[in-house]
């Protein structure tokens, strides 16, 4: 899908919801609408979708430089504005009176949202009932995209599995690990997290100076700040430092099973809460329920955190051309973590992982 059908299709919604603009900034939404990526300055630009017409885009002059060097066909008018000018003065002269209720992203910061209440009086509402629907459900090429992370990322994770890990700190090793996913051409933007022993216990540990130890549980999340053409990658993996304990092994062949099944329950239909519960309940059965302390999953897009949320009270229905996470884990404070991670595609019958590397625990030295 283009991205003029993009805005056509958020143009139908307005026009349904009695919107009269959409405002966007610099964000993961205006990359989704017309593919630019830059971010956002103190300086203002500004996308303005009319529920019919042409589309305009204000920035700053220097910066409309850039558009010259994107790679789609442009199908916007560019309005700039000099550095002695009020850049919301412009939007406001856009707007011209027309309209009663602007849709506003919800990354727009407020320096500029406050001087567009004061300059346009309007009904301004949040994007997200625009927004969020179009990007939920993946066009195409969007899916194109994922399953090229998919099968970069599975030869990410075989690297990784030759790195060396005793004796060395937690930060050296997460290096190695940002190292390996640019060099397969997904464009890091930080090390991969990296969590061991006790630490592991933390469902968000930041990669720090812990030196890892024989008998350590790790997990790497292999995707954190990797993509293919905006697009995120989040997967995570568990190793471990030379033979584990059986009360390991009990404990990740439960996580295991779980996330397994959760793979194959998940299908269009269903709703997002109903999946986390099928996954928690098979942790509860096996009495590591209140070890199980984060949601099942998230979507995954342009944001690597984004709707659906796949948690307890979220009672969205799952629908084909969804994508989210399913990352069950098991977390005990003072010991050791583990979650296995996978992104899925929903389809019209099912749900396919965009990875096939091995689920298995994998020792390593």
């Amino acid at each position: 899908m283009s991205f003029a059908e993009r805005c056509a299709r958020a143009q139908q919604m307005m026009q349904e919801q009695g919107v009269d603009w959409l405002f966007v900034c610099p964000s993961p939404d205006l990359r989704y609408l017309n593919g630019y990526s830059r971010r956002q300055t103190e300086r203002l630009t500004l996308f303005m979708l009319a529920r019919s017409g042409e589309a305009v885009m204000v920035m700053p002059e220097f910066e409309s430089r850039k558009l010259e060097r994107e790679p789609h066909e442009r199908f916007y008018r560019v309005r700039t504005w000099r550095e002695e000018c009020d850049p919301v003065s412009v939007v406001a002269q856009e707007v011209d009176g027309r309209g009663d209720t602007i849709a506003v992203s919800e990354q727009l910061w407020s320096v500029f949202f406050l001087q567009l209440q004061q300059k346009i009086q309007a009904n301004y509402i949040p994007a997200t009932s625009i927004l969020t629907p179009l990007r939920l459900q993946k066009d195409e090429s969007e899916l194109e995209c994922f399953s090229m992370l998919g099968r970069r990322m599975d030869a990410v994770f075989e690297d990784v599995c030759s790195v060396s890990f005793a004796g060395r700190k937690e930060v050296e090793v997460a290096r190695d690990v940002f190292s390996i996913v640019n060099d397969h051409g997904l464009n890091p933007t930080r090390c991969g997290g990296v969590a061991s022993g006790p630490n592991s216990a933390s469902p968000h540990h930041q990669s720090g100076d812990r030196v890892i130890r024989t008998g350590d549980s790790i997990w790497i999340e292999l995707g954190q700040g990797g993509n293919y053409q905006g697009y995120a990658a989040d997967k995570t993996r568990v190793v471990h430092v030379g033979e584990p304990s059986s009360d390991y092994r009990s404990a990740y062949a439960a996580l295991q099973h779980a996330q397994k099944k959760a793979r194959e329950y998940a299908r269009p239909g269903i709703s997002c809460e109903k999946l986390d519960r099928f996954t928690r309940g098979l942790l509860r059965e096996e009495g590591y329920g209140d070890h199980f302390i984060t949601r099942t999953g998230h979507g995954v897009g342009l944001d690597i955190h984004e709707p659906p949320w796949i948690v307890e009270g979220n009672s969205m229905v799952i629908r084909p051309g969804m994508v989210f996470t399913i990352e069950p884990g098991i977390y005990i404070s003072g010991a050791y973590g583990m979650r296995i991670e996978d992104v899925m595609v929903v389809t019209e019958t099912g749900a396919w992982s965009i990875y096939s590397s091995t689920r298995d625990l994998v020792l390593v030295e």
